[in-house]
């Protein structure tokens, strides 16, 4: 994507693929006066080794100005963020996630419970195989998925009853977006005959959960 964006001469991405710093948009959230849910950074990972511990602060204090929205971040770096997360300020309007696509990276979660964020959640999309012995003390959400696309890999139903079940057990809410595939709008989201659309105890009603980013 960042590639084909570099191609249509967008100024943003005239790096392409490379880490780009973006400060001047940094302050953007707080001219919206609509309360919304915001995807941070959903073309990057901010907590990236290379982005400085400075931005990170003032991105976090943006968003404890903006206290009118919600925040979601997601991240794959869960040793920085453990390591960075008692120098950041943790308003309640910040959620934290990390991806956990199979047993080989359910580490992360470790470090994301150790991180005083208000709500921790996990996104487990695309799943690539079994989760075993899903640990969800301190963990407000999960989020499953499929993975989409041309060279989408195979989820097993059975992947994905597991962990909803571990939810249960532990009083978690669940969230299925989808079983993916090549054509994602031909497999829907149906899991067991009904839609799983579990939200986080703090979550406002009344907001759109199509997040803006």
């Amino acid at each position: 994507m960042a590639k084909r964006l570099q191609a249509m001469g967008q100024p943003r991405y005239s790096d392409g693929f490379n880490l780009t710093l973006q400060p001047d948009v940094v302050m953007q959230p707080l001219r919206w006066t609509k309360p919304r849910l915001v995807f941070v950074n959903s073309m990057s990972d901010l907590f990236h080794d290379e982005i400085p511990l400075t931005y990170l602060k003032r991105v976090f204090e943006v968003m404890a100005e903006a206290h009118w929205h919600v925040f979601q971040v997601l991240t794959k770096r869960s040793e920085r963020l453990e390591q960075t997360a008692q120098s950041l300020f943790w308003p309640p309007n910040v959620w934290i996630g990390v991806s956990v696509e199979n047993d080989d990276y359910s580490y992360r979660i470790d470090h994301l419970k150790r991180v005083p964020a208000a709500v921790r959640f996990l996104s487990i999309e695309p799943l690539l195989g079994p989760i075993t012995n899903l640990s969800l003390t301190h963990v407000d959400w999960v989020i499953v998925g499929g993975e989409s696309g041309p060279f989408a890999r195979f989820v097993d139903p059975e992947w994905v009853r597991c962990i909803r079940d571990e939810c249960i057990s532990a009083s978690v809410p669940f969230f299925f977006k989808q079983w993916g595939g090549t054509r994602k709008s031909n497999t829907g989201r149906i899991l067991d005959g009904r839609t799983w659309d579990e939200l986080p105890r703090t979550y406002p009603g009344s907001w759109s959960l199509k997040p803006h980013t």
